[in-house]
């Protein structure tokens, strides 16, 4: 998949074209980047990654959480909001189409058409699709994952929206190689959120941020007019009550803040939160806290043994999972109309 979205890229060292060029990916400038064998390729220049990239181990905890269902409700919620906006703005760019449709079909060179995955039989279509969005020809709506982690809420939202193109990228190499196979419709690429993106002007139609890092103004870059940002944290309730009984770094006063702040240049649209339960054994624990922040504070002694002695008073009770709140904000941001100068 990568060769389906390397024109979409640009070279982080001189801000120019890419192309694929047998195991490497290289720009007319001579910077050549390897394409590893999971099919991904480090765009990521300037010295070692940051401290805070996900560990092999965060990682594997994260995709064996995930891949349990826990955050099903959350996965289905992201890609339900992308699924509506592309609908929304695909009826008005129809409406408002003229002649033969050629300034939506020159857009952006097309690489997937519409309709043309799988169902039930593989990933691609799925009862969710956005019928008729696109007609034949027509460029795909380009999705980019901002700090993707292993890819799976772009996954989600890429069986949601048949048509689309997936962009992940995260500054961990072990997220990034899950990531690239998340989804056949999906490329991969390491970079870091807090640098310029190594991504063209104006081609996403929406950036999806869950959990991740955020830098507005390279998001306000690369979206194409009409795009959004769909961006999820947790909500002060996330996680309860295992944050109060195994002393798990919380949600804080100051995060709306800093998330207003990070996204300079868009206004929020809408905001609306998805809560759900969920019943968790030792394991599932053990993994939501080793995929989190709270994996960097706590050791794993201790925290099996704070585990261990939580669900002992659950078990004397005849319950041998803990129930736990997932609360999260799931936030529609639109690039703030620029003011035109004063005449």
């Amino acid at each position: 998949m990568l060769a389906d979205i390397v024109d979409l890229l640009i070279c982080p060292v001189c801000r120019t074209a890419l192309r694929v060029d047998a195991a490497t990916v290289r720009c007319a400038q001579g910077h050549t980047f390897d394409v590893a064998r999971q099919g991904y390729v480090s765009l990521l220049v300037g010295g070692r990654p940051p401290g805070t990239a996900d560990t092999a181990a965060m990682v594997a905890a994260r995709a064996a959480f995930l891949d349990a269902g826990h955050y099903a409700p959350l996965a289905a919620a992201v890609a339900e909001t992308v699924h509506e906006h592309l609908a929304r703005r695909a009826k008005h760019e129809s409406s408002t189409e003229t002649g033969d449709g050629g300034g939506l079909k020159a857009y952006r060179g097309a690489h997937t058409e519409a309709g043309d995955g799988p169902w039930p039989g593989g990933r691609g279509c799925g009862p969710g699709n956005v019928d008729g969005r696109r007609a034949e020809g027509r460029a795909a709506p380009v999705i980019v994952d901002a700090g993707a982690g292993t890819g799976h809420y772009l996954a989600a939202t890429l069986d949601a929206v048949n048509d689309g193109t997936g962009m992940a990228f995260d500054v961990s190499k072990h997220a990034v190689r899950r990531a690239a196979r998340a989804h056949p419709r999906a490329g991969a690429f390491v970079a870091d959120v807090w640098r310029p993106l190594p991504i063209r002007d104006g081609v996403a139609d929406v950036v999806i941020d869950v959990f991740a890092p955020r830098n507005g103004p390279e998001f306000g870059r690369i979206l194409r007019p009409g795009g959004v940002a769909v961006v999820v944290t947790p909500a002060k309730a996330h996680l309860s009550p295992l944050v109060e009984e195994l002393g798990l770094v919380s949600v804080d006063d100051e995060k709306e803040r800093r998330v207003a702040r990070s996204m300079e240049g868009f206004t929020e649209r809408e905001r609306r939160p998805v809560e759900f339960e969920m019943e968790l054994a030792h394991g599932d624990i053990t993994q939501v806290v080793g995929m989190g922040p709270s994996a960097w504070h706590t050791d794993p002694a201790t925290l099996d043994e704070r585990i261990a002695a939580f669900l002992s008073l659950n078990v004397a009770k005849g319950r041998h999972k803990v129930v736990t709140r997932a609360a999260f904000h799931l936030s529609i941001f639109e690039p703030a109309p620029r003011s035109s100068p004063v005449p």
